[in-house]
């Protein structure tokens, strides 16, 4: 698809659903099996949900509130709040009652979609403190609640109402332009109280774009995405959501962080979007299970360690070593690749720094794992490494259309279609982020000969000592979180 003239994110879905129509789209396990939506099912459901809103009056620009784990709701609602021009504001489940009225009343949000009763239990006090929020739109009944101010219609209520309405789905589609802010994703708050952030269809779009050149040489067909981190996320609900779609793409919804290990062998994923703490839990985990393998097999795998360490480094393998390089494959590496379904195209790494060591370790392994780098404020991806050119101790190349420098200071300085229109209600906070087109990231880092980026530290983590040398805490943790008796560090 040519992503520099799709016309909006949800205009991309409805072209993809009119191609592809019966073909299973969203996947999620219901009593034990994996049962999927089609494409033409949930454009159903999306312009059914899309004219309810329009019918309680939801007008473009509006903010609507999402608070559910991942499931495949989560992408229709996204999708049909977008779809009647108005804004998702996805929020963690894991928010308290204070956390969610912050964002219901700082985003000005007119109603808000909970998917389940014990997620609606801390969202329903926000919601009744919250003037501006006149409905709500549970998945399932609430059974008996305190009196509300809010209008309560259940996700099938909903519908029904739509169904009634006279039509205004397609008007509204069109209607929508590409530099509208399609969603406010709000930071976590570790820089202070959590800004929403907002994310244009463009920004969007731009990171599709960047993420499809990027993967495009691995050979994109029919592909299946394994979703598990957090869609309230900017890394998931990009590339975990809008970039699949933009794909065709089946998109399988993980039972849980425990049950990944066994979904993935069910699913078998062709590509996955990972953050760094999946890698060194499984690191642990191989380690501990090698343990208990007989000495002859812990030296197979120590062999197939050593020598696909040996091709990272470059070195030439003797004629007996690739023989044996050829045998390890077969019984070690394939049996890492199984653990992650044995279709992995590419794991893709991001929301925090990957220790080299174990994303090498992993790599010598058989797994082709490329790291990004990003934030939510460049919707987010920035850089990834290249699937032929990988090399871990960077975050690789800014991605297709973008620009990056390194500023005086050794601040990295972003460009691009991908930078957010700005902090919603916060022109200082966006004039201080964004300067002349700029994004600048608060991270410190270099670039070296073949354009890769090198994250070293974030701006205000620096420690200066008392001789005036400038110290980076994350390498040092870095170098602590390797030892196995350590988990996590601090330095100060």
């Amino acid at each position: 698809m040519d992503y520099a003239k799709a016309p909006s994110l949800p205009a991309v879905f409805f072209a993809k659903a009119t191609e592809l129509g019966d073909r299973p789209f969203l996947w999620a396990k219901r009593e034990g099996r994996w049962t999927a939506v089609s494409w033409r099912q949930a454009a159903e459901h999306v312009r059914a949900l899309a004219q309810g809103l329009i019918a309680l009056g939801v007008n473009p620009g509006d903010r609507l509130m999402l608070v559910s784990e991942n499931r495949p709701e989560w992408a229709i609602a996204d999708l049909a709040v977008m779809t009647a021009g108005a804004i998702t504001v996805p929020a963690y489940t894991t928010n308290t009652p204070g956390d969610h009225l912050h964002i219901l009343n700082n985003s000005g949000a007119v109603g808000a979609m909970v998917s389940t009763k014990a997620l609606a239990g801390r969202l329903l006090p926000a919601v009744m403190q919250a003037a501006q929020c006149r409905f709500l739109v549970p998945l399932e009944p609430l059974g008996q609640q305190q009196a509300l101010t809010a209008r309560v219609l259940t996700w099938q209520q909903l519908e029904e109402e739509g169904k009634k309405a006279p039509a205004q789905v397609d008007q509204r589609l069109a209607a929508i332009k590409r530099d509208d802010v399609a969603c406010f994703i709000y930071t976590s708050g570790t820089g202070g109280t959590p800004k929403g952030v907002m994310l244009s269809h463009t920004n969007i779009l731009a990171n599709c774009w960047g993420a499809f050149d990027l993967l495009e040489e691995l050979g994109l067909s029919d592909e299946v995405f394994l979703c598990f981190l957090p869609l309230s996320h900017s890394y998931e609900h990009t590339a975990g959501l809008h970039f699949p779609i933009s794909l065709g793409a089946q998109i399988y919804y993980a039972e849980s962080v425990e049950q990944l290990g066994n979904n993935m062998a069910e699913v078998k994923p062709t590509i996955m979007t990972a953050v760094p703490r999946l890698y060194e839990t499984l690191h642990a985990k191989l380690r501990a299970g090698l343990a208990k393998q007989s000495p002859s097999k812990q030296k197979l795998f120590a062999k197939a360690l050593e020598l696909g360490l040996k091709r990272l480094r470059g070195e030439r393998l003797s004629l007996g070593e690739k023989i044996v390089d050829r045998v390890v494959d077969k019984l070690v590496r394939d049996k890492v690749r199984a653990r992650f379904g044995g279709r992995l195209k590419a794991l893709v790494s991001g929301g925090a720094a990957l220790n080299p060591e174990i994303g090498n370790y992993f790599q010598a392994l058989g797994l082709n794992l490329l790291q990004g780098y990003g934030q939510t404020e460049s919707s987010p991806v920035v850089s990834c490494n290249r699937p032929g050119k990988i090399q871990l101790e960077t975050v690789g190349p800014p991605v297709k259309g973008v620009a990056v420098k390194i500023a005086e200071d050794g601040e990295i300085l972003v460009k691009g279609d991908l930078v957010m229109k700005g902090y919603w209600g916060d022109p200082e906070g966006t004039a201080k982020a964004v300067r002349d087109g700029w994004l600048y990231t608060g991270d410190i880092g270099e670039i070296d000969g073949e354009g890769r980026i090198r994250i070293t530290d974030r701006k205000k983590d620096i420690v200066v000592l008392s001789g005036g040398d400038n110290v980076s805490p994350a390498r040092v943790e870095s170098l602590l979180t390797l030892e196995p008796e350590i988990e996590q560090a601090m330095v100060i």
